[in-house]
């Protein structure tokens, strides 16, 4: 038993934890909001001590209420204590005895590194701590941190006002904070004035380093501070030295940026920004993803690369035929294709597909199926299994899985799958021994699924009707390959079999 426990406990993977110690911001844009979605952006766990509540928005802050000090001390005593972060990120501490609670919480849980960014003055100008913070923070914190990354406001109030107007001010700030006991200073420069470049400047106690970024167009800019130490201590986290820290994580920060400039959130003059990359895309497709609808199986169209070389069509244009014909569902099996042209040719296919609201599956390459952003996949037996499919893709895709029994249909509904293609019904030259379970076997399966069934192989104009007569409410289409695309004129034959399986329907 204990050698079981030994294995299992080797087997499991030790995840990067950052525990931000800062204030609740409403209106989510910096603050403990952004330190949370910093470090899930960096692939980085993230813990939380909330040492105030703030009212805020794009316009600035309205109100802040402090929470009492011994209930920060429990709040870090329950993630210290059990969860042992590799790296602390404070931001706004709003009084001097919880910068004390904290620093007696560092002394008795030891971490790898200590990220302090003194919050005390936000980049549109509200004071978030008064200058009773000022002197506790320089004697009792700023000895334990690692590195401490004042704005150009905050550096000036670390520095009794001194007025920090010029990159050469900086460097004269970043030597006279770390003179204060702290072993890194980075002096966040993107509030200088009159200074083309964004530039943040690192002292590490022997050399000034320079990092400068191109200065991005935008009211976006709330919660850059936070979140540039966020993700600062998310590399430092992840085992990367402090100069690559601050390398990637200002990269980082101007890649948020760039994304986020033409969103709006808020009226105000100072907006949020998208640290996750995906809202401006999600705002711009116009095709959002719907719930799976059972009945787009009614004609699902299974494309082949070898009846496309023979017939002289592209993916794209026998996919184009098939939808002008009425396919109600498409599925990209292209075996031979090259990966980085099959993937060209996807990603045209769903422009076709969604032009006329019908989803697009590629066969078995979730790869493929993450790069171009299908709506989902098809998985065989032997590919890989539907509940990782679905933990690669997400709850929102469509995911099939070939099946031939009770069990195996059980087990598809059991892992997450959408729906199941039963098959060969009939013999078919698209697989190779492919073994037949006929009407029979299908309609067996049909009656046992929890999922809705559309039936494949060798199914054609001849025999499509007697596969929907079966007459069990679950199976809703079928799926062809040869019969629409193995013809001379596909736009024809999907018409022509759509028609019969729409007759059968009727009856």
């Amino acid at each position: 038993m204990r050698a079981m426990q030994q294995q299992q406990e080797s087997a499991q993977v030790r995840v990067p934890h950052v525990l931000t110690v800062a204030g609740s911001d409403s209106g989510a844009g910096a603050g403990i909001q952004a330190d949370l979605k910093a470090c899930a952006a960096r692939g980085v766990y993230c813990s939380t001590v909330i040492t105030a509540v703030t009212a805020q928005n794009t316009a600035g802050v309205q109100g802040v209420n402090i929470l009492p000090e011994e209930f920060v001390r429990e709040q870090l005593k329950s993630v210290l204590s059990d969860m042992h972060p590799d790296v602390v990120k404070t931001g706004m501490l709003p009084s001097p005895g919880i910068i004390k609670v904290l620093c007696q919480s560092l002394k008795e849980f030891q971490v790898r590194a200590l990220v302090v960014d003194p919050v005390m003055v936000s980049t549109s100008g509200d004071v978030l701590a008064g200058p009773s913070v000022l002197d506790t923070l320089r004697e009792e914190l700023l000895p334990l941190a690692d590195i401490v990354t004042p704005n150009i406001r905050e550096a000036s109030a670390l520095l009794c006002g001194a007025r920090l107007e010029t990159v050469a001010d900086m460097h004269f700030a970043a030597k006279k904070i770390y003179d204060l006991g702290c072993r890194n200073v980075l002096v966040k420069g993107g509030d200088l004035p009159n200074c083309s470049d964004a530039v943040d400047v690192l002292f590490d106690g022997k050399e000034l380093f320079e990092f400068r970024a191109a200065r991005i167009i935008t009211d976006n800019t709330h919660g850059t501070g936070c979140t540039l130490a966020s993700a600062i201590a998310a590399e430092l986290a992840r085992g990367s030295p402090l100069f690559s820290a601050v390398k990637r994580a200002k990269q980082y920060v101007e890649s948020a940026l760039y994304y986020s400039k033409d969103i709006l959130i808020g009226e105000g003059h100072q907006g949020p920004f998208d640290h996750l990359l995906k809202l401006k895309n999600n705002a711009l497709n116009q095709c959002v993803p719907r719930p799976f609808d059972p009945n787009s199986l009614l004609l699902y169209a299974v494309t082949d690369s070898n009846m496309n070389k023979k017939w002289g069509r592209s993916i794209s244009d026998a996919v184009q035929a098939a939808i002008e014909g009425g396919a109600t569902i498409v599925q990209l099996r292209e075996k031979d294709a090259n990966t980085g042209d099959f993937l060209e040719a996807a990603k045209t296919c769903i422009e076709i597909c969604h032009s006329r609201g019908v989803p697009l599956l590629i066969n078995d390459r979730i790869d493929v199926a993450l790069a171009c952003d299908a709506d989902g996949v098809h998985i065989g037996q032997s590919d890989i299994p539907a509940h990782v499919a679905r933990m690669l893709l997400g709850p929102d895709k469509i995911i099939g899985v070939s099946c031939k029994t009770p069990a195996q249909a059980e087990k598809a509904w059991v892992d997450g799958a959408d729906y199941i293609g039963c098959g060969g019904v009939y013999p078919t030259n698209t697989k190779q021994n492919n073994i037949t379970v006929g009407l029979d076997g299908l309609k067996t399966v049909c009656l046992s699924s929890k999922l809705p069934v559309v039936a494949i192989g060798g199914i054609g104009i001849s025999n499509a009707k007697p596969v929907m007569d079966l007459g069990v409410p679950n199976l809703k289409g079928v799926a062809v390959v040869s019969a629409l695309f193995d013809r001379e004129s596909v736009l024809a034959e999907t018409q022509h079999l759509l028609s019969v399986i729409t007759d059968s329907r009727r009856q």
